[in-house]
């Protein structure tokens, strides 16, 4: 029960941060200078001599590159080819986080000195970062958690609060935002709502993890299944027709698969994760399901490119591993 209620205020604590990261970033008047002076600076990518990341807040594999991208409150990081790479500008604080087949959508506010409308509502890009195309919500709402599926028609946020018809709780869009359904949750009993993934080829299949364990929806969230044993799940997303999602249980940090329609289960073996440290995002690269990667409560960042036979530390505590 201790690690429960532990956990709990790490979770809580994560909502938190993603809820506060602007405002935090607002007080910072050196850095927000710093950020202004790279607002009008062309768009590069370019390798990362040094690299420190204070809050993650979404990880993935975009169809139109070949590395993991990393969203934080300073913009995107990338790994690929054994490097981690920056950019020199649109260093926006993007939140809610999803990779798909054609780029990535993103939320979050728009780096300082630039001319976009805070918050950025629901943005798409389709140039790794360099131009953000405005979908939904523009100058009006900031979502904390999202989810897409990677090639299907299936967006899905969780609204925060009642702003005009658009409801509170999970509402989900069919085509790309331009219109909106809330997600009834029949038969959904968690006490809080948490992440969520959808199926990466049919949008109308999603999952959420809860504090009770993985809620399952083939009809857009209307109609909602608990699929696993009442444990705390911190994290999950498909992996083909299954879901692989981290759980904690008698204080372990765990890495599983589960088939939805079947039940049967498969354990993966990570890298030790003390249980204060909880994983917070997964990723699989939908082009090579052997490669995929985590993150966790304190920033550290792992991925395995051999389907979990071996992992490699790509940050840990936020900051780069040397050679």
């Amino acid at each position: 029960m201790k690690i429960q209620k532990i956990l709990f205020t790490i979770l809580l604590g994560l909502v938190m941060i993603a809820a506060g990261c602007s405002n935090k970033n607002q007080s910072k008047k050196s850095e927000g200078a710093a950020k202004q002076s790279n607002a009008n600076i062309q768009y590069k990518i370019i390798e990362a001599k040094n690299l420190k990341v204070d809050h993650i807040h979404g990880i993935g594999y975009p169809g139109n590159d070949n590395g993991l991208y990393l969203a934080s409150h300073d913009g995107l990081k990338m790994y690929k080819d054994a490097k981690w790479f920056n950019t020199t500008s649109n260093l926006h604080d993007y939140m809610g986080f999803q990779a798909t087949e054609k780029g990535f959508l993103a939320s979050g506010h728009p780096q300082k000195g630039t001319d976009l409308k805070n918050p950025l509502g629901l943005v798409q890009s389709l140039d790794k970062g360099k131009t953000i195309n405005q979908l939904a919500f523009y100058g009006q709402k900031d979502f904390h958690f999202m989810a897409a599926s990677y090639s299907g028609n299936g967006i899905y946020v969780i609204n925060e609060e009642q702003s005009g018809k658009f409801a509170p709780g999970v509402n989900y869009s069919k085509d790309n935002g331009k219109s909106w359904k809330k997600s009834e949750f029949n038969s959904f009993k968690a006490d809080s709502l948490g992440m969520i993934a959808v199926h990466p080829v049919n949008g109308d299949i999603m999952a959420m993890s809860t504090r009770s364990g993985i809620y399952y929806s083939q009809d857009n969230g209307n109609t909602m299944k608990l699929i696993t044993t009442p444990v705390m799940v911190t994290a999950l997303t498909f992996i083909g027709d299954e879901l692989i999602y981290s759980s904690v249980e008698n204080g372990s940090i765990l890495l599983k698969t589960i088939n939805p329609k079947t039940g049967s289960m498969k354990n993966w073996t990570i890298p030790f994760l003390d249980y204060d440290n909880p994983i917070t995002y997964l990723a699989v690269n939908p082009k090579n399901r052997k490669q995929i990667a985590f993150s966790t409560y304190k920033n550290d960042v792992y991925e395995t490119t051999d389907g979990a036979k071996n992992w490699q530390v790509l940050l840990k505590n936020g900051k780069m591993e040397q050679d």
